[in-house]
Formats: structure tokens, sequence, C-alpha cells
């Protein structure tokens, strides 16, 4: 069985990869492949997300194991089919490059050919130029504003990556053992 994606951007607009690969390849295979096709290192931390309804995260799925706990189910790219998660067409995924700056690819499971088999992951369309993989910190700071107090203390927007600002009030400081004198 093949999976035919594409791949777009919301940052380039005429960015479009087609990428067609076998079924039982795995999320590294996806992730490697992905990576040729943009001209991007391999250097990044990335990971794929299953999306359901829509473009709700479900399931992340990581290029080495980032598990805190062993509640949690983890999944690593090396260890993980396609076929495990993607099952009907029209599925979606997300594929951070950029974990940084939070960038993403948008992919869509557009077709599953059945009776049919690929030895390596290929490239059947493509359009535009990638985005740079990685924003400076110049780049990464216009798309999230910090704003510096008269005192030099950094204020971030209402719209950070944290959602609402931190009111003094949201902060208690009881109950931690602080002193004054010497720190050892």
């Amino acid at each position: 069985m093949i999976y035919r994606f594409i791949l777009i951007s919301d940052e380039v607009d005429d960015f479009m990869r087609e990428i067609q690969i076998d079924a039982d390849a795995t999320f590294l295979d996806f992730h490697k492949a992905i990576l040729q096709s943009c001209g991007y290192a391999d250097d990044q931390m990335t990971s794929f997300t299953i999306c359901e309804n829509g473009w709700e995260r479900v399931q992340e799925i990581t290029l080495e194991d980032m598990s805190t706990s062993a509640d949690e189910d983890t999944y690593i790219m090396a260890k993980t089919r396609l076929s495990e998660f993607l099952e009907e067409e029209k599925q979606h995924l997300l594929y951070t490059f950029d974990p940084l700056g939070g960038r993403v690819f948008f992919i869509e499971l557009t077709e599953i050919i059945t009776g049919k088999s690929l030895k390596a992951p290929k490239v059947t369309r493509q359009s535009g130029e990638a985005p740079v993989q990685q924003l400076d910190f110049d780049e990464l700071f216009a798309r999230n504003p910090v704003s510096v107090t008269s005192s030099g203390d950094s204020i971030m927007d209402d719209d950070d990556m944290f959602g609402d600002g931190i009111d003094d009030e949201d902060i208690s400081l009881e109950g931690l053992d602080i002193s004054d004198g010497e720190p050892f």
C-alpha cells in the first residue's frame, strides 16, 4: 500500500510537496524524505503530530525519546510505522521542522493506493521554495515580540506562546524558604 501526502506551509504561498511512501515505512523514513525534498539539514529535534477533527493535535511522534514519565505512551519515528496511525484518506498531520520557532508543515494524506508498494519514498510533485529551516533570533523576536520596561524587565505580549500574561497576583511565594543570607 502506498500513501500519497501533500505538504504545505503557511509561510510560503506557493510551497507544496507531494510525497509518496510505502505504508510500512517508518515516520523516520518520511522525515528524511521531507528534509531531502526541502534541502534541510538533519540537525533539529523534529516531530510529527497526528491530528483529528481538522487540526486538533492528538499524538506526537518524536525523533528521539523525549518522555519524562513512564505513564505516557511515547512513539519514536524510527520505531513507528506510518500504518500504525494513518488509516484513511484526508487524515491530517503536522510536521514540526523548526521546534524553537514552532514552525510546521501541514500534511494531508490525500490518497491510499492499494495493491502497490514502494522501496523508497519519492517526491512526485513540487512547487515553490521551502521556507528557511530555522529563523534567526531577530526573526523569532519579530514574530513573538517582547516588550522591555524602563527597568529592563521583559514583558511578553498577551498573545505569547504561554497564553494570557501572568500578573503578580497569580504568583504566590508563600511556603517557600527564602532567606536574605548567603546561599550556602
